[in-house]
């Protein structure tokens, strides 16, 4: 097996960074969306501090998590695929998929935040409460793709 070199390993500590910054605020936002339904409407103050909490969040550090996940795993995917040769296996392409499923959650997210600015009510608790799950179980997916790197 061919060392990596230390600048690969600078790329990987800085995505792990980004990846677990990222995934904080695609936890805690989905749960400011619970708490934020579950105010009373005629709250204003609530619900003012919501949404300045959520853009905050959303604009703040989700994107900037985001983006930088996605330009370090660029990055990554070009040099474990000539060292390792990622493109070849399958758990690659699923955990590409996950990926993507997340980035679609992300924008999800930002389509919500929106609609519950014009209607903190648009959805129940019940719901933000569902919604809030799924990128655990992405996640969970994704670290066992990575670790254990199933041959199917």
């Amino acid at each position: 097996m061919t060392s990596l070199p230390e600048s690969f390993l600078w790329v990987k500590a800085f995505h792990i960074i980004a990846v677990v910054c990222w995934f904080a605020a695609l936890f805690y936002l989905p749960r400011l969306f619970v708490y934020h339904a579950m105010i009373d409407a005629d709250d204003v103050k609530a619900h003012q501090r919501f949404q300045v909490m959520e853009r905050k969040l959303y604009r703040g550090i989700m994107w900037p998590a985001m983006i930088a996940t996605l330009i370090t795993a660029h990055f990554l995917v070009d040099w474990g695929d000539a060292i390792q040769g990622y493109h070849q296996a399958a758990w690659f392409y699923i955990k590409v998929a996950l990926v993507g499923l997340l980035v679609i959650y992300h924008l999800v997210c930002g389509y919500y935040r929106k609609k519950l600015i014009e209607n903190a009510h648009y959805k129940s608790h019940k719901f933000w409460r569902f919604f809030n799950e799924m990128p655990t179980l992405i996640l969970l997916a994704c670290v066992i793709l990575v670790v254990v790197k199933p041959s199917f």
